[in-house]
């Protein structure tokens, strides 16, 4: 039906959905290039500052009109602070205490506070069935933790710091992707919304760095400015655009599963790169997860209603999103 509500199974979310999950799968270990030398604030301002540029390159491509009106830039400043200043600026922060696998599977819990924020601020409808994928999903990545934490064999102290700052980081996140569900954000043009957002956000990354560590710091080596750019360009100004659409198709707790995927990726990649070592435990933990997601977004065999007509199945998706 032409106005049945996408899922995260309709070709136009699924493609997206893989691409950014794919990407950002392969983040957790471009980052941990990023530590070191440069101070992590100063490597988040980096990362949004050529990823602002790449965006408001985009839209003049585009010929899209770059300013906006008061209120939308108002709503762009705050979408950056937390997106691209607060949850960054944690995350960075985090894979100094704990492992980048740790932090990226502490990252899947988002799937929380996405459909409970979603729920709260959007009135986003929910089934059983999703909530049940979702608590099986959690369950694997409570498994996944599990073997990360065993396997880093981290000092109570850098595993408590560690997971304060992902924590904080999946809220941010959280906030801003509910705030993508707004009538203001749908109203605004995506590229240019993003555009200015990271501008804020690389602005305010600018200065919480130099209060807090200093002047800038740089490192000319290739695998740190590689990264920046990397992290710029394609993991930042490709997917945020392709993620925040997929969150105004389907809604903030849908799109969130991207995180419970990513874990997987970003384990796949240390495999290769790394040499990361597989366990039962993470094979049964990535498994599991899988599973929640298949119950949660599959969906029902349509049956006919006493009218005849089609039974319409609820899909999680934001009124304003």
């Amino acid at each position: 039906m032409s106005g049945a509500q996408p899922t995260l199974l309709t070709p136009r979310v699924l493609i997206p959905f893989a691409l950014v999950t794919l990407i950002w799968g392969s983040t957790w270990i471009v980052i941990t290039g990023q530590l070191g030398v440069v101070p992590p604030s100063w490597s988040v301002t980096y990362r949004f500052t050529v990823a602002a540029l790449a965006m408001f390159a985009f839209a003049a491509l585009r010929r899209e009109r770059i300013w906006l009106d008061p209120r939308a830039m108002a709503f762009a400043a705050l979408l950056g602070i937390a997106q691209f200043t607060f949850n960054f600026n944690f995350v960075y922060r985090a894979e100094q205490h704990i492992t980048s696998g740790l932090v990226a599977v502490l990252f899947a819990l988002l799937i929380v506070p996405n459909t409970l924020l979603g729920r709260a601020f959007l009135k986003t409808p929910l089934e059983g069935r999703f909530l049940l994928g979702a608590g099986i999903a959690i369950a694997g990545v409570a498994m996944m933790i599990v073997h990360e934490y065993r396997a880093a064999a981290l000092g109570p102290a850098a595993v408590i710091a560690g997971t304060a700052f992902t924590l904080s980081g999946v809220l941010s996140a959280s906030t801003a992707n509910v705030m993508q569900g707004t009538a203001l954000a749908r109203a605004q043009s995506m590229t240019v919304m993003i555009a200015w957002a990271m501008l804020f956000g690389a602005l305010a990354d600018g200065i919480f760095a130099w209060i807090t560590t200093g002047p800038p710091v740089i490192e000319t080596s290739f695998v740190y400015v590689g990264g920046v750019f990397y992290l710029g360009v394609i993991a930042s100004a490709v997917t945020f655009p392709l993620y925040f659409n997929i969150i105004r198709a389907v809604g903030p707790g849908q799109a969130a599963w991207s995180s419970v995927l990513i874990p997987i990726i970003a384990m796949g990649f240390s495999t290769v790169f790394e040499g990361y070592r597989w366990s039962l435990l993470s094979i049964a933990g990535g498994a599991v997860a899988i599973v929640g997601l298949v119950i949660a977004v599959a969906k029902r065999p349509a049956r006919p209603s006493v009218s005849g007509n089609m039974v319409s199945v609820p899909c999680e998706e934001p009124v304003e999103d």
